[in-house]
């Protein structure tokens, strides 16, 4: 029996709470949140099999030597640019006994990276190039003379570049890219990441919830105007205005939109439900916050675009961002947010997002309620491992509908889970 084929094994013999409750999409058993046999299947099963995984931006690596590290699930890695303009990503972890290669988050290496603890070395490919004191003092000590660096190095990943995007994959049956996303969504990252982008700044933000909570919350168009006063109240989304969600056919990404202008269709829905978030006394010190210039031509104000299983892709106005989801444990994540422009943006534009990046963020006008919701709800499921969510807004199938009161492109990510944890 070959090793991977008894991983397998071992981990069907410890499956979590058993199946899922029902044959269906719109019902999601909470032990998924808790369970640490499930959260170690995940790791094997979503993160080192075959999806692409968002590691960096090209514009985080301009130059020869530059990096960032990152995490894909709990591995750790490194994403290099090498000298002929590729990028690499190789597992953050010296061959010799497990220590992180690199330790800050980005920087330049002209040749090789260090490990600190006993000095081993390796290229911009991940390859084991030097061992100190390999052989010995004066003929004493050292490694074994048949000892094969080649045979010693971190893993590799696959790396995928799209529209200034950097993905790498562990598995060697991940499709291309392109494939991997589908016509539609594809064409929705092309939209926006039409131009060479340039960083504009990042956050941390750890978060009290499972990783899944927090990629359903943006999938789930439904909550946006509810939960989100300052959505309803400045008109940025309503689920009264025209858009809708496009879902991949595999279920695992998606892109929600809402088109500006006239909310015809409001009639004083909010209002009528008593929903708290129409509200008359919320008013701007300063209304240029909400003075965004149509840049993409087709009037959508508004999207939110996620790539199975942790990126998000944002467009809010002109605030740009993209948004990657890191699990650290079963009730715990943390969320980088990577603001971002274009080279060619005047200085009046970039005045602009900056301005309106205090939209969306850890503190943003929007969404720092989003860093809360995931945690009330890590704390209700605490006792009710056996029970399920109800997940039937719009329907029970996971397709594309031209509205945002729906819960279809959940049900997309849960179609994607299942199907690549074999559940």
């Amino acid at each position: 029996m070959d090793i991977r084929q008894d991983v397998i094994e071992r981990e069907e013999s410890a499956m979590p709470h058993g199946a899922w409750p029902e044959d269906s999409v719109a019902r999601v058993p909470y032990w998924v949140y808790q369970d640490e046999a499930n959260y170690q299947r995940e790791q094997r099963r979503i993160f080192e099999g075959p999806t692409w995984n968002f590691v960096c931006l090209e514009a985080d690596i301009p130059k020869a030597g530059d990096y960032r590290t990152n995490h894909i699930g709990a591995m750790p890695v490194i994403v290099v640019r090498t000298p002929d303009g590729g990028v690499n990503c190789f597992e953050n972890r010296c061959a010799h006994r497990g220590a992180l290669i690199a330790f800050d988050d980005g920087g330049n290496v002209e040749h090789n990276f260090k490990c600190i603890y006993h000095s081993w070395s390796y290229d911009l490919a991940g390859n084991l190039k030097g061992i100190a004191f390999e052989r010995g003092i004066a003929g004493v000590g050292g490694m074994p003379r048949d000892f094969q660096r080649e045979t010693h190095s971190p893993r590799k990943l696959r790396v995928a570049r799209l529209c200034g995007l950097v993905f790498a994959t562990l598995s060697p049956d991940t499709p291309p890219i392109e494939e991997y996303l589908g016509a539609d969504v594809l064409g929705r990252v092309r939209r926006v990441l039409k131009r060479p982008l340039r960083v504009m700044g990042r956050f941390n933000q750890p978060l009290p919830n499972n990783w899944k909570l927090y990629v359903e919350n943006v999938k789930d168009t439904y909550h946006a105007s509810l939960l989100h006063t300052f959505f309803a109240t400045f008109r940025i989304t309503r689920l009264t205005q025209g858009g809708g969600v496009l879902v991949s056919p595999d279920g695992g990404h998606h892109a929600s939109y809402t088109i500006g202008g006239d909310d015809v269709a409001d009639g004083g829905a909010y209002r009528a439900q008593g929903i708290r978030t129409e509200r008359d006394d919320y008013t701007l010190a300063d209304p240029s916050l909400l003075d965004p210039v149509a840049e993409f031509g087709d009037n959508i104000q508004l999207q939110i675009l996620s790539v199975f299983p942790t990126l998000i892709l944002q467009q809010v106005h002109n605030c740009l961002a993209v948004r990657q989801v890191v699990p650290r444990g079963t009730g715990g994540m943390d969320l980088l947010w990577t603001y971002f422009g274009f080279e060619d943006d005047t200085p009046e534009m970039n005045r602009r997002r900056l301005k309106q990046q205090n939209l969306v963020g850890p503190a943003g006008y929007v969404s720092m309620e989003d860093g809360c919701v995931g945690g009330f709800v890590q704390r209700g499921i605490a006792a009710a491992g056996e029970k399920v969510s109800v997940v039937e807004m719009g329907g029970r199938e996971a397709e594309s509908q031209a509205t945002r009161a729906t819960e279809a492109s959940v049900r997309g990510f849960w179609k994607a889970y299942r199907r690549t944890m074999g559940y």
